[in-house]
């Protein structure tokens, strides 16, 4: 930063933030204000919440931002009248803090319980209204037990389960990673290792059960969640509508089926591809020449080295090689050669694809790499509603159009039209003939409607140690014994000298007294090593919040029923697809399973930008930090979040270089100084001050609520800005500090600033002569409210804060303009402004405006040739001559 700071403590005329904020601190921590805890409270509820940190060093600008945001949506709903529910925890398991402790030779614990002591320091003095009643650590065995606890219950209802197969591979980090964390260019979003291929038994939670019902739910969420996130969604989930086709392949011992989208097509189909690292074509191999078997082996070993994005990157040629095997097609009877290629990847559909190069783009470019046949069987050209294709089989078979041949173009026919060389289908448009080719395929049993998803099961496993224990065990025979719920929660040992170190292998692994155990019916078993995804600690943790100290279940559904879902869900896009599709996921298991009544989370969702630095993103290496604490230091805490706030909407990046906290500073120290001002005594009659002024503050009091509800934070903030600035003029050249409509108006803008700024807010409270009494200001003067300085701290009670104050209701009538604003234009020029009734007639108008001297002066001796009103607001006159 180059911003200048401040030389001494006062920013500006006895505003001193490191005395308020000194003097409210131990107030909030004394009354405790924002916790819930009263079963007596009647107010309407809302639960806001902001995305947990991660415990990695103290909080940075990002932080700042988010809870920040954040706070404004709680402390508004506060000042609306409702209970609100806005808690904080910790997200503290993960590698972070394991290989800090590899670094450091240390217990993972030590590193993460000091940096949430430092976290925690800094968020109370951040002044975020958070219930500190109600902290979380996942680490912490009492939230854990409930991870384990919830694996369980799902391996109880087969969504948990464990089976062999290719993972994505972190060559540094030493774990498996979900499709998810793998970045676009194919690197872990953790290490930045290229992610490789490698075959293991893990645990999976079954979300493509719930595929459907994430996809369509998404519906609910339309306008309250971002359209940004929900089209990254869908596009993750991915559902396809088509068939599942049963090919036979020769020598095989069961058929293969293939899912596709175009069971139309299936005449043009002329190869089949299975992905190089399914069980399929292992087996394919397997069965035929020892030369096809060692060609397939070394192919093998050079697809697990590419990454999945480069596989599926069209641009790229084609590999692949033939098994020497051929399969029949099932509506033709047709043998075709089943080769194995690495376009087509091995967790999609079923591993396998019937190649139509005429109408695929990626198998022609196969097809024409190593010269398989390709046959049309769609005109594109031929009228959708006609009965007769423009091209015959004859002109095809004949090459008189070879423009329109794909083999020779090398341009696959995509668009619709109408079959042919399809036997029963031709002369048929697109849909009737996926249709009847589905129903031809079920009459004769060789296949069925079917759908097929990009979303993936979720791979939960990790093998790493600072996680939550899997509590299974496996007997000699490797049989699965889960513990039984009244044994949770397993505990995570460490032993002193313990190697952390990632081996492939989970940790776990070398405590032997850990491992071995017994089964409840005294069997020698083995616990299993690995540990949970940390994104299952966040995929519910919105409801331990509900009951944090319970320790007879995960949550109260009774507390569920109270105040899930969340109303408002704060936090970055960059978790739009992992962890909020996982909470949407687990959310809908409870449902089915009876433990709550909802099948969303989150109700609504707010995104905040990233807080950059001359156009970049912060990072050490670039030497473009902003330090969160120098911030705080040098500006005020209420600086900082107001100027978060004034930055822009929400969804845009803050580049900390463009804005000014020192304006922010200079801004909250004229709005306090006029709290000092104030004479007019507590409770006085508003109605009795400046009408001009009152319809300032109550056309305030009537746009600010639906800026904030739209997360147009900043104008909300411009907006009290203005109403300062009105307030300065009153006070010097208006009515003065005594006016009623003077107290109305800055006792607004406290309680205004209470969303942003929430030290200098209650200190302009107490100013004011509410409840507990005001910093010093430093120059030995003292509020001039004229009444008592209020509550000592000892009886002091949250009402008496301006967090609590509650916003004032705009009055209907001073809301009505008494006058408004006419412009006179002559020949198109402004000449004169009119303060007129808003119901003033044309004629009248008119008259006023020809009246006006500017406009005389302005017309001369020219002839008025055409007048237009346009009562209340415009006088347009033309002149010539």
């Amino acid at each position: 930063m180059t911003e200048n700071r401040p030389n001494d403590d006062r920013a500006d005329n006895g505003y001193d933030f490191r005395r308020i904020e000194a003097h409210w601190t131990p107030i909030w921590d004394d009354l405790e204000p924002f916790s819930v805890n009263d079963p007596s409270d009647a107010r309407p509820r809302k639960y806001v919440l902001d995305m947990f940190p991660y415990p990695s060093g103290d909080l940075h600008m990002g932080h700042a931002e988010v809870y920040a945001l954040g706070d404004v949506v709680a402390r508004y709903w506060r000042q609306q009248g409702f209970q609100v529910l806005h808690p904080i925890g910790w997200d503290s398991f993960g590698l972070p803090a394991e290989n800090a402790a590899i670094k450091r030779g240390a217990d993972p614990r030590i590193w993460t319980y000091e940096n949430i002591a430092q976290q925690r320091a800094s968020m109370k003095r951040y002044a975020a209204s958070f219930d500190w009643t109600r902290v979380l650590h996942t680490s912490d065995p009492n939230f854990y037990r409930w991870n384990q606890w919830l694996f369980l219950k799902m391996y109880e209802k087969g969504l948990a389960y464990r089976k062999d197969s290719w993972v994505n591979w972190d060559p540094v980090d030493q774990t498996v990673l979900a499709n998810e964390q793998v970045l676009p260019d194919g690197t872990s979003e953790r290490s930045g290792a290229v992610v490789v291929k490698k075959k293991l038994t893990q645990w999976y939670f079954k979300i493509t059960d719930y595929a459907d019902r994430l996809l369509d739910d998404l519906n609910q969420l339309e306008g309250s969640w971002p359209a940004k996130v929900l089209t990254m969604q869908r596009n993750w989930i991915g559902r396809s509508t088509g068939a599942d086709v049963d090919f036979v392949i020769e020598g095989h011992h069961s058929p293969v089926t293939v899912f596709t989208t175009r069971p139309d097509t299936l005449f043009g189909a002329t190869f089949m591809v299975v992905a190089p690292d399914s069980d399929l074509a292992a087996e394919l191999a397997a069965g035929s020449s020892p030369e096809v078997r060692m060609r397939f082996q070394d192919y093998l070993e050079q697809v697990q080295k590419k990454s999945e994005i480069d596989r599926q990157d069209a641009t790229r040629e084609k590999t692949g090689i033939p098994l020497d095997r051929w399969a029949i097609n099932p509506v033709s009877g047709e043998r075709i050669p089943v080769w194995t290629a690495d376009y087509v990847l091995a967790d999609y559909g079923h591993g396998a694809v019937m190649g139509v190069p005429a109408h695929d783009q990626r198998d022609l470019d196969f097809a024409r790499r190593f010269a398989l046949p390709v046959r049309v069987v769609v005109d594109t050209l031929a009228p959708v509603t006609g009965a007769i294709p423009v091209i015959t089989p004859e002109m095809l078979e004949s090459g008189d159009i070879p423009e329109l041949d794909p083999s020779v173009t090398g341009e696959a026919l995509t668009g619709d039209g109408r079959m042919i060389n399809s036997g029963p289908l031709d002369g048929l448009s697109k849909s009737n003939a996926i249709r009847r080719a589905i129903e031809l395929l079920e009459e004769r049993g060789t296949g069925r409607a079917a759908k097929t998803y990009r979303l993936r099961d979720w791979l939960i496993s990790r093998q790493r140690y600072w996680g939550t224990p899997i509590p299974i065990m496996y007997t000699e025979d490797g049989t699965e014994v889960p513990m039984g719920l009244d044994e949770l929660p397993l505990l995570l040992p460490y032993e002193e000298g313990m190697d952390l170190k990632p081996k492939g292998t989970s940790p776990l692994g070398g405590l032997d007294g850990w491992v071995s155990t017994t089964t409840p019916d005294g069997r020698p078993a083995r616990r299993d090593t690995d540990t949970m995804d940390t994104f299952v600690d966040s995929s519910w943790y919105f409801l331990r919040f509900l009951s944090p100290t319970d320790d007879t279940q995960a949550f109260d559904p009774r507390e569920a029923e109270k105040w899930a879902p969340v109303d408002q869900y704060v936090g970055g896009i960059e978790h739009a697809i992992l962890h909020l599709l996982y909470a949407r996921f687990i959310t809908k298991v409870l449902f089915d399973m009876g433990y709550v009544s909802f099948t969303e989370p989150f109700s609504a969702l707010l995104n905040q930008g990233m807080v950059i630095l001359d156009g970049a993103k912060m990072s050490k290496s670039k030497g473009n930090l902003v330090y969160f604490t120098e911030e705080l230091d040098s500006f005020g805490v209420d600086a900082v979040r107001l100027t978060m706030a004034f930055a822009g909407p929400p969804e845009d990046d803050i580049d900390w270089r463009d804005v000014s906290v020192t304006g922010s500073q200079k801004f909250l120290a004229r709005a306090w100084r006029l709290a000092g001002e104030v004479t007019a005594p507590v409770g006085v009659d508003f109605a009795l001050g400046n009408v001009a002024l009152r319809r300032v503050t109550h056309r305030f009091l009537a746009e600010v609520p639906p800026l904030v509800e739209a997360f147009k934070f900043n104008v909300a903030v411009a907006r009290t800005m203005e109403l300062v600035n009105a307030i300065r003029k009153a006070v010097d050249s208006g009515p003065g500090a005594g006016d009623p409509a003077v107290r109305e108006a800055v006792e607004a803008v406290a309680i205004a600033l209470s969303l942003f700024a929430p030290y200098t807010a209650e200190d302009m409270w107490a100013r004011l002569g509410h409840g507990v009494a005001p910093a010093a200001d430093g120059t030995g003067g003292r509020a001039r409210s004229g009444s008592s300085l209020g509550s000592t701290l000892g009886s002091a009670s949250r009402d008496d804060l301006v967090a609590f104050a509650g916003w004032r209701r705009p009055d209907p009538l001073l809301l009505v303009a008494d006058s408004v604003t006419a412009v006179v234009q002559v020949d198109g020029k402004v000449r004169d402004r009119l303060e007129v009734s808003p119901h003033i007639g044309g004629a009248e108008l008119e008259a006023l405006a020809r009246a006006s001297e500017a406009v005389v002066r302005s017309i001369g001796d020219r002839e008025i040739v055409k007048v237009i009103v346009r009562a209340p607001r415009v006088v347009n006159i033309a002149t010539r001559g």
